[in-house]
């Protein structure tokens, strides 16, 4: 599915990655978990394309993405990789339905489709009440599972999440693990998840530890 190999990265005299090893297989939830400091969202950022290794492989369904630049790179992106934040990024000025389908019109799809698409996943999410309400209107639990729809609106490989529940209640956070287990239930959808939430760890299928820009043997179920 994707595969990182000999990974590492350094930020002016800070090693951050020192020879990153790590495996995601189709249809698996896989957590990173560690201290903070020990390179667990960068990680994530190189695999997600949204940064580059200073040196090591990474490869997905057989592409080598840091091959890939520019326009090719955002497109790959685009089509193969959703992404879920802390902080939601869902653009003020748009409703919740236009924040789910900006991706989908980006990718040069049909509008009335991608329109289609993002209201089955709104109203699979429980949002059906909510697709003509603009981010400010919406609570934090409503915005993140949003985030969740716009990610998932083109059908990408793997989502990676870095810190999802973050700025999240204890009843939301529960709320958005039932969610990704849900899809990878029901689609056979990948995630990769960056956390310091150790019950969604717990209840992962792997879990990764980061420590010092290394990472231990996974732990599976």
């Amino acid at each position: 599915m994707i595969t990182g190999k000999n990974i590492y990265k350094r930020y002016d005299t800070v090693q951050v990655l020192k020879g990153v090893d790590i495996e995601i297989k189709k249809g698996e939830v896989a957590s990173i978990v560690g201290p903070s400091g020990s390179g667990k969202s960068t990680l994530l950022h190189i695999l997600g394309t949204l940064d580059r290794a200073d040196k090591g492989a990474v490869t997905m369904n057989n592409t080598n993405i840091h091959l890939l630049s520019g326009n090719k790179l955002a497109a790959f992106r685009n089509k193969h990789i959703g992404f879920v934040f802390q902080f939601h990024h869902l653009l003020p000025e748009f409703t919740a339905l236009e924040n789910v389908c900006i991706p989908g019109w980006l990718a040069g799809r049909k509008k009335d489709e991608v329109k289609e698409e993002a209201t089955r996943l709104l109203t699979m999410l429980g949002l059906s009440h909510r697709m003509e309400n603009k981010p400010n209107q919406l609570s934090g639990g409503e915005q993140q599972r949003v985030a969740v729809a716009r990610a998932l609106i083109n059908k990408p490989d793997i989502v990676f999440a870095d810190e999802p529940t973050g700025n999240l209640d204890s009843s939301n956070a529960q709320e958005l693990h039932r969610i990704f287990f849900d899809l990878r239930d029901r689609f056979n959808q990948t995630f990769l998840i960056v956390t310091h939430n150790e019950e969604l760890a717990q209840l992962s299928d792997r879990i990764f530890h980061m420590k010092d820009g290394k990472i231990a043997l996974p732990e599976g179920k």
